[in-house]
């Protein structure tokens, strides 16, 4: 495994080891966690397949915890090793991306990440990919969750605070541009938890809710069987009945979503209005990406010690299991669990995850390193006299 931290220098943020069985650890309360989201301390493991797996499809992943401010870029590297490249954002929360862009979502700002590299270029002898911090449009603290890119480039994204889908404004925080009907206005209360968004031909479709709640912060008693599905377009809730349900995506024809109070990847049967659960996880499921026919799932471990008022504790004692901090690669044909990331130490939740395709080893420029200021790159060279006349 190979890791690179977000230091004052490159040298000192690449993680390189073998992969290795993960140990189980305690969850500990957030209270607890040191007040330096720079001094704190993350043990990564991974399956041993991991690295090959990436490698033969040329894929990386983007890796959100806001809970310790991080996103980590997993690739793999030219010495076959998976590929740990971390860097420190304020709340990291949603992320979307591919080989040229990384949008990602923080405490108060949603950021535009670019790829400098050409075609076949790499930096430091290793990094495929180089996203550069391009521009941090200022939003306030909307607890901004998930994001979609529409077919116009445009970013949308949730605005979990005023319930409600949101794109950017040149003048204000945010341009509402869509709330579900049970909602009578907008305000700063998080009244239903709107926290996922899934995107079908470059638009807005669904999302999910943990309830229907029309209250300041009503939906915390809602949790265990209030969570919706709600198609965008029409306003039908196509399914309800949900444990507090994250991180919808419409994958060949099937929406796919984590039933997070459940522990439970699956699909919405539209006929019945229901959820077919298709793979059990380990944690409190959270942050989905599918390409082909895997699907990568957050997964998190509880805050208190326990998923309290969820039936994902009794899950995890029916089967003798304690809850991960990781992101577990599933089969979406039977369910298995092909290859697995787990994190330990100061980190015990995940957000989000974005496959990032054609990106074998990609870095990111950090905010508190001293390549943001002199890595500097330009578009094309200026015309000669011949040309310009």
């Amino acid at each position: 495994m190979q890791e690179n931290q977000d230091k004052q220098d490159l040298d000192t943020g690449l993680d390189a080891v073998a992969p290795e069985p993960a140990k189980t650890e305690a969850a500990k309360d957030a209270v607890s966690k040191p007040l330096d989201i720079t001094k704190l301390k993350v043990q990564k493991s991974c399956s041993r397949g991991l690295a090959s797996w990436l490698g033969q499809h040329r894929l990386s992943l983007a890796i959100t915890s806001y809970q310790t401010g991080r996103i980590y870029l997993v690739g793999s590297d030219q010495k076959g090793r998976v590929s740990f490249f971390e860097r420190i954002f304020e709340r990291a929360m949603g992320v979307v991306g591919n080989a040229q862009r990384i949008y990602l979502g923080g405490l108060y700002q949603l950021w535009r990440f670019e790829n400098v590299l050409r075609p076949n270029e790499v930096i430091h002898g290793q990094f495929d990919k180089c996203y550069v911090p391009r521009n941090a449009q200022t939003i306030g603290d909307l607890d901004i969750h998930e994001l979609g890119i529409r077919k116009d480039g445009k970013v949308v994204f949730v605005n979990t605070k005023y319930s409600c889908l949101a794109e950017l404004s040149q003048t204000h925080s945010f341009k509402a541009i869509w709330k579900p009907k049970f909602i009578s206005k907008l305000a700063p209360e998080d009244r239903c938890h709107l926290n996922g968004l899934a995107m079908v031909d470059g638009e807005p479709k669904y999302v999910t809710a943990v309830c229907r709640s029309d209250s300041v912060d009503g939906w915390r008693d809602r949790r265990q069987d209030g969570g919706v599905v709600i198609d965008v377009e029409t306003d039908e809730i196509v399914c309800e009945g949900l444990s507090m349900p994250h991180s919808p995506r419409w994958h060949n024809g099937k929406l796919w979503v984590l039933n997070a109070g459940t522990g439970q990847l699956g699909w919405v049967d539209f006929e019945k209005k229901a959820f077919v659960p298709h793979a059990f996880v380990p944690g409190f499921a959270r942050g989905l990406s599918i390409i082909g026919n895997v699907a990568a799932v957050g997964l998190s471990k509880p805050r208190n010690q326990r998923f309290e008022g969820l039936q994902l504790d009794e899950e995890l004692k029916k089967r003798d299991a304690d809850p991960w901090c990781g992101v577990q690669i599933i089969s979406l044909t039977n369910g298995d669990v092909m290859n697995w990331i787990r994190f330990e130490g100061d980190i015990s939740e995940i957000f989000d995850i974005s496959f990032l395709p054609n990106v074998k080893n990609p870095m990111m420029i950090g905010l508190r390193t001293a390549e943001i200021r002199d890595l500097i790159t330009f578009e094309s060279e200026l015309p000669t006299e011949a040309s310009a006349s």
